[in-house]
């Protein structure tokens, strides 16, 4: 995969599952939420192709109150490669008992969020990188018979 198409997967990865700004609720700032490790891998390939340096990236995790925390917290910390030490305090959902999860117990590690600090001006790039693809794809040719 070349750099420009981890580049472009990057920011579409960011705009399907990252943090967006809306008019009521002003967030300019990148963060990453997934649960999927391929997901996440490809997300944190090449953080310096969107202009981050890997010392301004957290993790935390986001998890079931019923599932195993530490074993989560270890699994996302390997998949980062980073010291369970270093993840940011673990967030934990309310259970409710009248929800039947599958996803608990020893095989759920919850999401990984990941956030880049100091990164507002990165947003609006991700922003305006994002509405450059919309544009080039509604022009793309066949985008009127939908086979683009």
């Amino acid at each position: 995969m070349t750099d420009r198409e981890l580049f472009l997967l990057g920011v579409g990865l960011h705009w399907a599952e990252g943090s967006k700004s809306k008019a009521r609720r002003i967030r300019e700032s990148v963060t990453f939420v997934n649960s999927d490790p391929d997901v996440i891998s490809v997300y944190l390939a090449r953080p310096e192709l969107l202009g981050v340096e890997p010392d301004r990236l957290r993790y935390r995790v986001l998890i079931h109150g019923s599932a195993d925390m530490p074993a989560a917290e270890q699994f996302r910390a390997d998949l980062t490669k980073t010291d369970v030490r270093t993840l940011g305090k673990t967030t934990l959902e309310k259970h409710s008992p009248k929800t039947v999860r599958k996803n608990a117990g020893s095989g759920c590690h919850g999401c990984l969020v990941v956030r880049v600090r100091g990164s507002a001006d990165l947003y609006r790039r991700i922003e305006g990188w994002w509405c450059g693809i919309v544009v080039s794809a509604k022009s793309a040719p066949g985008q009127a018979s939908g086979l683009a």
